[in-house]
């Protein structure tokens, strides 16, 4: 959902606009913007998210007689809203009992056949914004796209819901209580606008990153089946004994969580390259090689570079992207999209993680076609990313949390993390944010590599942020934490409340994530390690969304 969804007015834009909503009446649509038709002709209803729910509910709707015409997740939305409108409720009431049974991360905005002129929107970790018209009223993603339209616009709050008619608008809190939340002047700069109600780009992309990651699996979940589907590749992935992936910066760390997820499931040898060492090494390329490269822009020139080297080579190539016009995603034979939306900040925080749904979704597809995913354990995967907006939502809770504790951090001149398994790339990139925007030296290693030198860093004016949740790594890490502890090492904890309780004793602060199977932890324990980054660097008055010598895009080698 982007820019205007939909719209009351009397003007002729506002007329224009109208008729093309009420177009879409009986009609609602996806997270990946694909329209269907509902069982009920009721209301219109235009969803942005994903709903986790929904097969649940889906069930109970059908075991209760209502028939369903497509597979999204909205037209469950659709037909609670109509159930209550058939038993007597008034639509405002409607729509409240049907947000009580949502679970995810969404925006919502409905129109109502019974009263054209009612438009009712919501929110649950998805943003959403009011416009304040004479006569008319907007419901939009973000300001910029009501900024043609209106400059006077209310931000909606976490689970807020807003009833927009000609006269006014009423917003109703997560509890339903009447609120009032303060009307601003948007102004004219569209780069101001797109903040929202953030101090920074960065943060707002770093809050973003519930929803950008539900319509990221949106495209790849199939919930009904319990599978997790890619574009349909004009070649077997089951061919290919060898894969390279190629990177660079933030996308390496993705990379290199995919190495340690597609030699998991599919048991095929991966190598990870940066971009820019890639030909240079003057790699051994095969027929039976699979090479994938990732990036935000499609344009990094280094990884641009290497993608054709490989297609010189013969090599079949797939891409995680986010710009689905790019150079190089013309040139990949497989274009695997992520959603994450334009990305300001100069530090990748939403790109990245979108990166790994896909990287997830890919690698259980490469193990499928090599036989080796039973659909059992496909299901128990496909059910797991589906849990990651909200573990997301939770971590994000922590917040202020976090800010407060900052200011240690930002005192250090040295800061090292530490992570093993999958953690270990988390901990590189939980390195590089703090290197980029708050221009402390970050250094991160794999745990158990403290003792082989890093450990002589250790002393007590140096923080060790530890990202260990609690699981099959978690005693090996603690262990290697406690060493450093014995030598002074002043320790930030990131885990789940059991490892907290295990482990937390002798930190200076711990973070707290919601429990997560170790598949999705990564994309969970994101969040901290970019808010840790982010508050450190508005500590210490840096320029967080352009820091010094960097560039969004890094179009040349």
């Amino acid at each position: 959902m982007c820019g205007i969804i939909g719209i009351l007015g009397h003007n002729d834009v506002a007329s224009r606009l109208i008729d093309g909503l009420r177009r879409l009446e009986y009609r609602g649509y996806d997270s990946a913007g694909n329209a269907h038709p509902h069982a009920t002709d009721a209301l219109a209803l235009v969803h942005n998210g994903i709903i986790e729910n929904f097969k649940e509910l889906r069930d109970e709707l059908i075991e209760r007689g209502r028939t369903f015409e497509s597979e999204t997740d909205t037209e469950v939305i659709a037909h609670l809203i109509s159930e209550h409108i058939e038993a007597g409720e008034e639509p405002r009431i409607a729509v409240r009992k049907t947000l009580d049974r949502l679970r995810g991360a969404f925006s919502l905005a409905i129109l109502f056949k019974s009263d054209p002129d009612l438009l009712i929107g919501a929110r649950l970790g998805s943003p959403l914004v009011v416009g304040h018209g004479e006569g008319e009223g907007y419901l939009g993603s973000d300001a910029i796209g009501l900024a043609p339209f209106t400059q006077k616009i209310s931000y909606l709050e976490e689970g807020d819901m807003a009833v927009v008619t000609r006269k006014d608008v009423l917003i109703y809190d997560v509890d339903d209580e009447l609120v009032a939340r303060p009307i601003k002047e948007s102004g004219a700069s569209a780069a101001m606008i797109e903040k929202g109600n953030h101090r920074h780009f960065m943060q707002k992309e770093i809050f973003e990153q519930p929803v950008v990651v539900a319509q990221t699996l949106s495209s790849y979940l199939r919930p009904l089946e319990g599978s997790i589907a890619i574009p349909n590749p004009e070649f077997d992935l089951g061919d290919f004994s060898r894969i390279s992936i190629v990177a660079c910066g933030t996308a390496f760390y993705v990379a290199m969580i995919g190495k340690y997820w597609i030699e998991k499931f599919a048991r095929v040898p991966v190598e990870v390259d940066f971009a820019s060492e890639f030909r240079y090494r003057d790699p051994i390329l095969t027929e039976d090689q699979l090479a994938i490269v990732i990036s935000q822009s499609g344009e990094t020139a280094d990884t641009l570079a290497a993608l054709k080297h490989c297609k010189a080579a013969g090599l079949r190539t797939a891409g995680i992207i986010n710009v689905p016009t790019s150079s190089m995603a013309r040139e990949v034979d497989l274009m695997l999209p992520t959603h994450a939306g334009p990305e300001i900040g100069v530090a990748s925080t939403k790109a990245f993680t979108c990166q790994l749904a896909v990287m997830a979704a890919l690698a259980v597809n490469i193990a499928r076609a090599h036989g080796r995913m039973p659909e059992e354990e496909e299901r128990e995967i496909a059910r797991h990313l589906a849990a990651v907006p909200q573990a997301m939502n939770a971590a994000l809770n922590h917040d202020e949390d976090i800010a407060a504790m900052a200011h240690t951090i930002a005192e250090a001149r040295d800061v090292l993390y530490l992570g093993r398994g999958p953690d270990y790339p988390m901990a590189l990139e939980g390195a590089l944010k703090l290197k980029e925007i708050s221009y402390i030296h970050a250094e991160g290693y794999a745990s158990g590599e403290m003792k082989h030198g890093p450990i002589a860093l250790i002393d007590d004016s140096v923080p060790l942020i530890v990202i260990a949740p609690s699981g099959p790594l978690f005693e090996k890490t603690v262990s290697n934490m406690q060493e450093a502890q014995a030598r002074g090492a002043q320790v930030v904890l990131i885990s789940d409340a059991e490892g907290i309780a295990k482990a937390g004793e002798g930190t200076i602060a711990t973070i707290e994530m919601p429990k997560v199977h170790p598949l999705i932890a990564p994309l969970v324990y994101a969040i901290p390690i970019q808010l840790l980054a982010y508050h450190v660097a508005v500590a210490k008055g840096t320029d967080v969304d352009q820091p010094r010598n960097l560039a969004k895009s890094v179009t040349v080698e």
